[in-house]
């Protein structure tokens, strides 16, 4: 069974003084506006449900597409929040898409065309220039907020999905510590 301790052991074992740094395009936390003023929530999905049991453990920082509401009036200068909001344990750093990035990369090249080559489904996928323009631009944004977090140190990277699939190249060729 693991525990806190055990895990931390792990990754302390494996990792040494590597920063660990998460990168998924859904973020675990969403700030909304409410008639109440903010309100903060979890989204219930497998990914946080499995990641952010590991992030509390470790620390380190994820970085994920800023989508709530009220998500750029809680951030810091440098787009971070501590979370989860109640006892801090790990920053989230937030990248921001605009309303055509998101169209063209996520629902257009990474759900038209990669998730059903990822999926092995029976749907043609749909490939559009101007979606892999905005796929490669959107990975260029994370790349270079992955790499500000990193900064000079030595990074372990754990990066999610198949819609950062040109990430991993693009942080070797800029950060091969990374």
């Amino acid at each position: 069974m693991w525990t806190k301790d055990s895990l931390l052991d792990l990754i302390h074992s494996k990792l040494g003084d590597y920063k660990f740094i998460l990168v998924s395009n859904r973020e675990p936390y969403v700030h909304r506006r409410t008639p109440n003023g903010i309100e903060v929530e979890q989204p219930a999905s497998g990914l946080t449900v499995a990641l952010d049991p590991i992030m509390r453990a470790c620390g380190g920082t994820w970085v994920a597409n800023g989508s709530g509401s009220a998500d750029r009036e809680t951030v810091d200068e440098k787009d971070r929040i501590g979370v989860p909001p109640e006892d801090p344990h790990y920053t989230l750093s937030r990248v921001w898409l605009t309303p055509l990035q998101e169209e063209r990369y996520y629902y257009g090249l990474a759900n038209r065309a990669l998730w059903p080559l990822c999926h092995i489904v029976f749907t043609r996928p749909v490939f559009r220039p101007e979606d892999w323009q905005a796929y490669r631009e959107v990975n260029d944004l994370f790349a270079r907020a992955v790499l500000e977090e990193a900064g000079e140190e030595p990074a372990f990277v754990f990066i999610q999905d198949f819609h950062f699939a040109l990430l991993p190249r693009m942080l070797k060729e800029r950060n091969p510590p990374i």
